[in-house]
């Protein structure tokens, strides 16, 4: 009886096993057929709360009514956490583009629209003495094969208690780099969905100041359950044996992790 027990209980496992791989198997096939995003990320720099309505303004009022008209829906707007206290407050904006093409038509279509409004006209025209923010920076990523499209965020609590975490993993060379991103495509990513933390993106940079580069978002209700999740990510065996592989081994150097919340016009 207890072989017989034993048996059908290795059984139900390599079934469970067989279940899982062919489900990874199919979501990757599915992938492979989805063209990947280019994601630009656009961060303004703001000495002031002036500075920043006239940001929020112009973002709410003209470019998501812009984004929106071209059909694309999955912008997101956050503030970091620390802009309260810092001197440099910062506006991280995420939109993705199914082409290089599209990213040109919409800056153009923007461009356009900016004479058209009171909203654009004091973001756009402010006079040399009071610029609407210091500076801005941008940053182009294309979507991961495994991840190849933004995707929103199943969160279902509090709004003002969420965390998106912004991740950013330099390497020492080209080379190394892309041995991370295969590393992310071929299960690192796949570990982060088992484990629910309702990733945003997964991008590699192909355009900013730090090269070479890739940038990802994760997304929690708050901080305990994000300080929980990676817990458990930290002491997965999948993670530790896919940590310990020598092919794996010195493909990042240098890591920088911003904690972000939504503003309330943001679509993510």
């Amino acid at each position: 009886m207890l072989t017989n027990t034993l048996t059908m209980f290795r059984v139900a496992c390599l079934l469970s096993l067989l279940f899982c791989t062919a489900i990874a198997f199919a979501q990757k096939a599915k992938n492979q057929n989805v063209q990947r995003e280019y994601i630009a990320l656009t961060i303004y720099h703001a000495a002031d709360t002036q500075q920043l309505g006239t940001i929020h303004q112009y973002l709410q009022q003209v470019m998501l009514p812009v984004l929106e008209k071209n059909r694309i829906t999955k912008t997101g707007v956050f503030t970091a956490v620390d802009n309260d206290t810092a001197t440099n407050k910062r506006i991280y904006v995420f939109t993705p583009f199914a082409s290089l093409a599209q990213w040109e038509q919409v800056n153009n279509a923007m461009r356009n629209h900016h004479a058209n409004t009171a909203a654009g006209d004091a973001y756009s025209q402010a006079p040399y003495n009071q610029p609407p923010y210091t500076r801005y920076e941008t940053v182009l990523m294309q979507a991961f094969s495994g991840m190849p499209q933004v995707k929103a965020p199943s969160l279902k609590g509090n709004r003002a208690e969420r965390v998106y975490e912004l991740r950013s993993y330099e390497s020492a060379t080209e080379a190394l780099h892309l041995n991370k991103v295969a590393m992310f495509n071929e299960g690192e990513l796949q570990l982060f969905e088992r484990l629910g933390f309702n990733a945003v993106f997964y991008g590699q940079v192909v355009a900013g100041s730090r090269m070479p580069n890739l940038m990802y978002m994760t997304s929690f209700e708050n901080k305990a359950a994000r300080d929980e999740h990676w817990k458990t990510f930290g002491n997965h065996p999948d993670w530790k044996a896919m940590s310990s592989r020598p092919e794996y081994q010195n493909n990042m150097n240098h890591m920088d992790i911003v904690f972000l919340t939504p503003t309330a016009y943001s679509r993510l």
